[in-house]
């Protein structure tokens, strides 16, 4: 296929930037523009990745739709590839993004415009990151989303928001630098920044353990891992509903495909020596983050430090180097992108009617929001991984996974399991059942969700349910490019670590 597809996907959202820059008329009409540009937009840009997903070979063991073209000399080229480990998460992006936009256009009450354009802008990077084939493109990519982040937060997030913004800004830039530092690194040792021909090579020894931990400090800090996961619950709480949308749902994936593709491919020897540790700070997120998100008061805190364990189990499936293990990670990332989303926009539906996050403030929603109720404890139920649902999968998979390599590991992490039912259902039996109460208005009256929000939240439903029952939907594409890593990995390291 000839066609430059991918490009097509990565910069099309740019193209409506453009678009809404060049508008003219009232403010009104500006407005009205650029939405119905932005809704266009990304439908289009989901409907073009659909297509990929259509006609990708899920046989094939290399990168498909490869774009290559010289940029800089022979230092960096613009090469953009899928492969199976890529392909949902420029499909999960795709699909957040108009739901990002219709939430944008239901919530954002000021500078709408240049609201979607930041979203835009974002959703360009997002996918850069997971179809970059050539180190110094990605991490382009991987620090562009920076910028219109830090604006969504800054701009229009809550009373701290300054706060927020800056503290996601300087602890993801700065713990970037160490990535820098390792790709400046390999170039210089390997001669080559192109990733399929780093994957086929073997980079020293020697080399690795330092540059291994230049990509984690990177992906640890963006993941969220503990202990460098305190600018997440801030972000979280100041962010604008659909900014914590893209934060849960995309952006922390960006450091579990990382981990895949540039920790077990590129520096395997470390990996496996650095194994136990990245599980002990994964036990210790699970563990951690579900006590904390126990005691918390505000709903959003509580689904972000949720987002802390459940990655806890991505990292685990990773550095179990088993493929249920990696399997699990991948099914986790894109579950907790369904999950996630609907939990943060569930908070979003009551905070644009009642305007508080605080738990104690509801009782007995179900009353006056019985399709709303349903959506929220559906979610809570896949947040927690009940059978049936995408949540149970991922978990399922990363245990099996880390059980033939740890079984210590695993049973500590089972008991983040047990915690996640516990702060789950006792949010639902708080803000969803009991005797209708409101603490701010006594007799208020709120309405259930519209046309809008029930077309965005029923989706997601669907998709938890689809998933969760009919996992291979997934896993039947994923599978012979996880095989490939695994084996990749698996040739450099003749350890008892690996099970095949």
């Amino acid at each position: 296929m000839n066609f430059p597809i991918l490009s097509l996907i990565t910069f099309l959202p740019i193209v409506g930037v453009i678009a809404i820059l060049l508008a003219g008329g009232t403010d009104d009409q500006k407005n009205k523009f650029s939405k119905n540009v932005a809704i266009l937009i990304s439908i289009i840009d989901f409907i073009l990745s659909l297509i990929v997903w259509i006609k990708f070979d899920s046989l094939n063991k290399g990168f498909q739709f490869v774009e290559n073209a010289n940029w800089i000399t022979n230092f960096v080229s613009y090469k953009v590839g899928v492969d199976g480990i890529s392909l949902f998460l420029v499909l999960l992006t795709t699909f957040i993004g108009p739901i990002c936009i219709f939430g944008a256009i239901n919530t954002i009450d000021k500078k709408i415009k240049e609201y979607l354009i930041a979203i835009l802008f974002m959703q360009t990077f997002m996918i850069g990151v997971f179809l970059a084939l050539n180190l110094f493109l990605f991490f382009l990519f991987f620090e562009g989303g920076l910028i219109p982040m830090f604006l969504i937060i800054g701009i229009w997030g809550g009373e701290r928001r300054v706060y927020a913004s800056l503290k996601f800004f300087l602890y993801t830039f700065l713990g970037s630098i160490f990535m820098l530092i390792a790709i400046i690194s390999i170039y210089w040792n390997m001669n080559t920044l192109d990733i399929p021909t780093l994957l086929s090579s073997k980079i020293p020894e020697h080399l690795q353990y330092y540059m291994w931990f230049g990509f984690f400090i990177s992906l640890a800090v963006k993941l969220p891992m503990f202990p460098f996961h305190t600018w997440l619950p801030d972000a979280h709480v100041e962010a604008p509903t659909t900014g914590s949308v893209i934060l849960a749902a995309i952006l922390l994936k960006i450091s579990g495909y990382g981990f895949i593709r540039f920790s077990l491919g590129l520096f395997p020897i470390a990996s496996e020596y650095f194994a136990n540790f990245v599980f002990v700070l994964s036990v210790c997120a699970i563990i951690y983050a579900s006590l904390v998100a126990l005691m918390q008061k505000d709903m959003k805190k509580l689904i972000a430090y949720s987002s802390v364990a459940h990655m806890g189990y991505v990292t685990i499936g990773i550095f179990s180097f088993t493929k249920q293990g990696v399997d699990g990670a991948m099914f986790q990332m894109i579950s907790h992108g369904f999950v996630s989303s609907a939990l943060f926009l569930c908070v979003g539906v009551l905070y644009d009617r009642i305007h508080s996050r605080l738990i104690n403030d509801y009782s007995g929603v179900v009353h006056f929001m019985p399709k709303f109720s349903l959506v929220f404890l559906l979610s809570s139920l896949a947040n927690v991984g009940l059978p049936g649902t995408s949540g149970f999968i991922g978990e399922f998979l990363t245990l099996i996974g880390s059980f033939k390599v740890n079984y210590i590991v695993t049973m500590f992490a089972t008991s983040g399991v047990i915690l996640s039912a516990a702060y789950s259902l006792w949010l639902c039996k708080r803000v969803i059942f009991g005797n209708f109460s409101i603490k701010q208005d006594s007799n208020v009256k709120i309405l259930d969700l519209d046309k809008t929000e029930t077309l965005i939240l029923f989706s997601l439903m669907v998709l938890i349910l689809y998933v969760g029952i009919y996992p291979n939907s997934i896993l039947s594409t994923i599978s012979t490019s996880v095989d490939q890593s695994i084996l990749g990995f698996a040739k450099n390291i003749p350890s008892t670590l690996i099970t095949k």
